[in-house]
């Protein structure tokens, strides 16, 4: 397939190519696997930090070009050539920072119970207690006023003692106009620095590989995916899996069946 034929493939990782208890479908690998094969560029993009999104690359053989993770926040580049079920190395190609003082006390002061992780460039973590139900590799639990003053490319807060649709109203009344966020599917809210998503790194990747408009295809199923969406749904392919939310199929130009049905697959199959 020629470079003018081919599509460029944007994946969300949970609850799109994994299940919740982050198992994989042999079928859903297969998709993937011939997707590539037959020339697509079929690349991950996720509010996964690049040290737990490298190990879904290799656990599904690929080597794309580009990677997008941190909501966007961080573009990763490969050095060299893919090297079929194998990973090469990777090198940071764009890195999206802010300083997350302001939205931390904000947010402290509408969650005082909330907890509290930051996302550093050089991928380590620091996060305050009660983080207990995340990967915390890389990761080193420190007192609250310890956050303040650092630069981050992703803030994570989380707060267990509030259903989602409270969590949704008090996330409405925080304010948050100096950051981009998303809010997951259960009370944790995800923040990324100002105007950044992943369509804003899928754009600057599109256009670093000199993708038609017409032909990227992009797959996911949680409120981080909308912004993508309607960047892919403008002239190409946006389909939300089964189980979005609501807010997330509007934002989709097309519909497939849940995870749990690896609604993936049949969606790949699809691509010529």
């Amino acid at each position: 397939m020629s470079p003018a034929e081919s599509w460029l493939v944007a994946l969300d990782v949970d609850g799109t190519i994994l299940h919740e208890d982050e198992t994989l479908d042999a079928v859903v690998v297969d998709a993937i696997r011939a997707a590539r094969d037959r020339g697509h560029e079929v690349t991950i993009a996720t509010g996964r930090s690049w040290f737990t999104t490298r190990p879904i690359l290799l656990a599904l053989g690929l080597s794309p070009e580009y990677v997008v993770c941190a909501n966007g926040a961080i573009t990763m580049r490969r050095q060299g050539d893919a090297f079929g079920d194998e990973a090469p190395e990777y090198v940071r190609a764009h890195v999206e920072t802010f300083d997350p003082t302001e939205v931390l006390m904000r947010v402290r002061d509408h969650l005082p119970d909330g907890r509290f992780m930051i996302e550093l460039p050089d991928e380590r973590r620091l996060y305050t207690a009660g983080m207990s139900d995340w990967d915390l590799s890389n990761a080193q639990q420190v007192a609250f006023d310890d956050l303040l003053g650092t630069f981050a490319t992703r803030l994570v807060v989380v707060s267990p003692d509030h259903e989602l649709e409270d969590f949704l109203r008090i996330v409405d009344r925080m304010g948050l106009h100096q950051v981009s966020y998303a809010v997951g599917w259960t009370s944790w809210l995800d923040i990324a620095p100002q105007g950044v998503n992943k369509s804003t790194a899928l754009e600057r990747v599109r256009a670093w590989l000199g993708a038609p408009r017409s032909r990227i295809l992009a797959v996911g199923d949680g409120r981080n995916d909308i912004e993508m969406f309607e960047w892919a749904a403008l002239s190409g392919r946006a389909v939300a899996m089964g189980q979005a939310p609501d807010e997330v199929k509007a934002a989709a130009n097309e519909l497939t069946l849940p995870v749990t049905s690896a609604g993936l697959a049949p969606v790949l199959d699809s691509l010529p």
